[in-house]
Parts: C-alpha cells; sequence; structure tokens
C-alpha cells in the first residue's frame, strides 16, 4: 500500500470510530430523554433517529432498515417475514449485487418498502477512498437503482457507518440524505438468533434499526427478526420506512 493511500486509510478509521462515538451518544441520550424535542449532537452529520413530524410525535415510529443485499435467497425470506408482521422498511443495496439481482429491487418496491443507495462496492475503509471514487460509488449505484426501477433512491447509507466529511459531501452532492442507525444487533456476526431478536426487541420509538440481507447467510437474521416484531408489534410499536 503507498504511503498516501496508508495514511487515508488511518484517518478514515480515525473517523469511523469518531462517528462510532457519536451513534452512541445519540443513543444514550434518547434513552434518557426519551428521543422526544432533542436535535442531533452535530447537525451536519447523518440521520441517526427517526426524523421528527410536523406534530413533534412524542412515540414516533421505529424505522427497520437492511444492508448488504439484495440477495437471491436471504431477500425474499425477509421480505416474507416483514409482510407476516406488516412492518415495512428500507433496503440499502449495494449497486453491484442490485444489478446482478434487478427483479429483487421491484420487488422490494412492489411490497411497500423503499430503496437506499449504499454504495456500489461496499468498499472498506469508505472514507479512505478519493474524491473520484466516492463520486463513482454513489452515482453509479444511483443509476442501477433509477435505470432497473425507475426510482432513484434519496437515502445513504456509508457501508460499515464510514463516515467523514468528504464522505458527508459526496452524499449531499448528489442530493442523498445520509442514514445512520441506533440499533445494531451484530447480526452480519451471526450471533445466535435468539441474541439477534433480544437486542431488536430492546429498540425504542425513533430509533432505527440495523440488520442485513446480504454478505452472508442470513438465516439467523430472518428466524430473528420473525420473533423480534412479533414482540415488538404485541407491545403496539409502529414502523416506518424512511
Amino acid at each position: 500500500m503507498a504511503p498516501e493511500t496508508s495514511a487515508r486509510a488511518v484517518r478514515a478509521l480515525g473517523a469511523q470510530a469518531a462517528w462510532s462515538l457519536v451513534r452512541r451518544t445519540e443513543a444514550l441520550r434518547a434513552r434518557f430523554t426519551g428521543g422526544a424535542g432533542t436535535g442531533p449532537v452535530l447537525g451536519r452529520g447523518p440521520v441517526f433517529r427517526v426524523p421528527a413530524g410536523p406534530a413533534r410525535d412524542p412515540d414516533p415510529p421505529l424505522a427497520l432498515t437492511v444492508d448488504d443485499g439484495p440477495d437471491p435467497r436471504w431477500t425474499p425470506a425477509l421480505l416474507d417475514v416483514l409482510d407476516t408482521h406488516g412492518v415495512r422498511a428500507t433496503f440499502f443495496v449495494v449497486g453491484t449485487r442490485a444489478r446482478a439481482h434487478p427483479a429483487l429491487l421491484r420487488r422490494v418496491l412492489a411490497a411497500g418498502h423503499r430503496l437506499g443507495n449504499h454504495s456500489l462496492t461496499h468498499r472498506q475503509p469508505f472514507a479512505a477512498l478519493s474524491a473520484g471514487a466516492l463520486d463513482r460509488e454513489i452515482a453509479e449505484t444511483q443509476r442501477v437503482v433509477a435505470d432497473e426501477t425507475g426510482v432513484a433512491p434519496v437515502l445513504f447509507r456509508a457501508p460499515a457507518g464510514g463516515w467523514s466529511r468528504s464522505v458527508l459531501a459526496a452524499v449531499r452532492h448528489h442530493g442523498l440524505t445520509p442514514v445512520d442507525w441506533t440499533v445494531d444487533p451484530k447480526d452480519w456476526r451471526r450471533p445466535p438468533a435468539d441474541r439477534i431478536a433480544e437486542r431488536v426487541v430492546r429498540a425504542r420509538a425513533g430509533d432505527i434499526v440495523l440488520c442485513h440481507d446480504g454478505g452472508g447467510d442470513r438465516s439467523h437474521t430472518v428466524r430473528a427478526l420473525d420473533t423480534a416484531l412479533a414482540s415488538l408489534r404485541a407491545r403496539g410499536t409502529r414502523f416506518t420506512p424512511l
């Protein structure tokens, strides 16, 4: 690795760690305040919680987000679970996978869900990419999704939450809203399904929950969400796509 590239990677990982601290701060503030009347810690950063509506709902809905697909096995399985529980989610898709499975993009939209941009290739650390590479990662995914569905995403999530000033600037250059999360059950590590479900059930009003339908075996995620969504629905939780 060239010294300049190595230095960029180190800076990118530092920025990613810093944004992780912001994410934890946002989650803690929401727990102590109930999410009511609190703006983001950093106004120019990504969205961490469901945006407040004009009525300032004291009990805002929860948003489920799904990353790294579409996947020909796990996306349909997850769509079936969401349909069973009447939940609409936001799917942040990887451009190369979207190009390979365009029918799944259309199926996601037809089921009432929304599509977001999750970069073209999911390169990490994302913030280490040059300005030109960032532009291509975002622009090409926009093009793929729009060409295949007729609907261009309006949301972007950086791979692994790899934010930086340059990433945020590139996202806004394309007119997109950067989206992060407050609840991460770490399902990408494939812990037992009951552990994933336990973490998801802890979500509260206004949280943005992260889970995955791509990048590997997501059978634990599918089983966990079936359990967790049933529990959340039973306690009256409302859901909204972003």
